[in-house]
């Protein structure tokens, strides 16, 4: 049950007018979406080859690896600096509920989710960036397996965790009216992806779905960092005595 006339545990304001602590999260989102890009973006560039298909024959990735090691090791750079950010993000949004006086397991799933999201980016981040270090050396099958490690990781590992980060924020922000109807019921569209994406793993051709939770994930969070309200004076319609079950 949510009180929201009571006053939350840790819901100080800080000493500055009032304002929460804690870092932006609606920039914190505009980094982590812009360094995704930019993981993508850069290394196409550098090495004028899309990044390979895990699918991709052994000696195919052998070859783009030891070929464009560069390109690698700047995927694998940016990626990393994308993860940083966004576990500050899921810390700094499931403070931000806790203080809008939300008692029920949202936003525990969704800091659960960040954390998650997060560790499996960087871990993919880190093999990617090992394999341009070390590529041109390895067997093509050791290139192949820690590919496929790192495709795993940082794409239906961080998908299945960006969903629950976003399930987080968006089934409150529903109930409470904590954002607008549609940006709340997109959010669990893209929720539900995402958990939805680890069919991934037995069925090939839903990979379409990685990028559509990823980049579109990413912006909807970026986009909800600035509309959550800082406080429960902020939101709209409150009531002045109620509970919220979840």
């Amino acid at each position: 049950m949510t009180d929201l006339s009571a006053p939350a545990s840790g819901s100080e304001a800080s000493p500055r007018g009032g304002r929460p602590n804690g870092p932006n999260a609606g920039i914190l989102g505009i980094v982590v979406f812009g360094l995704s890009i930019a993981s993508v973006v850069v290394p196409l560039v550098v090495s004028g080859t899309p990044y390979p298909s895990p699918s991709s024959p052994s000696d195919a990735l052998a070859r783009y690896f030891g070929d464009h090691a560069f390109s690698a090791t700047l995927t694998g750079f940016l990626a990393f600096g994308a993860s940083v950010p966004l576990g500050i993000y899921g810390a700094t949004t499931y403070s931000r509920l806790l203080r809008l006086g939300i008692r029920v397991p949202g936003p525990s799933i969704g800091f659960f989710g960040g954390t998650a999201a997060s560790i499996a980016l960087a871990a993919s981040a880190l093999l990617i960036w090992a394999l341009g270090q070390t590529a041109a050396e390895a067997p093509a099958a050791v290139v192949r397996l820690v590919a496929t490690i790192a495709f795993a990781l940082g794409g239906v590992g961080f998908a299945t965790g960006l969903g629950l980060l976003i399930a987080g924020i968006a089934v409150p922000a529903l109930i409470l009216r904590l954002t607008p109807r549609w940006l709340a019921w997109t959010g669990l569209a893209l929720a539900a992806l995402g958990e939805l994406s680890f069919l991934v793993l037995l069925v090939p051709g839903m990979v379409f779905v990685l990028p559509v939770v990823r980049f579109g994930g990413l912006l909807w969070l970026a986009a909800v960092g600035f509309l959550l309200p800082h406080n429960r004076h902020e939101v709209p319609n409150r009531p002045r005595q109620g509970t919220v079950a979840g």
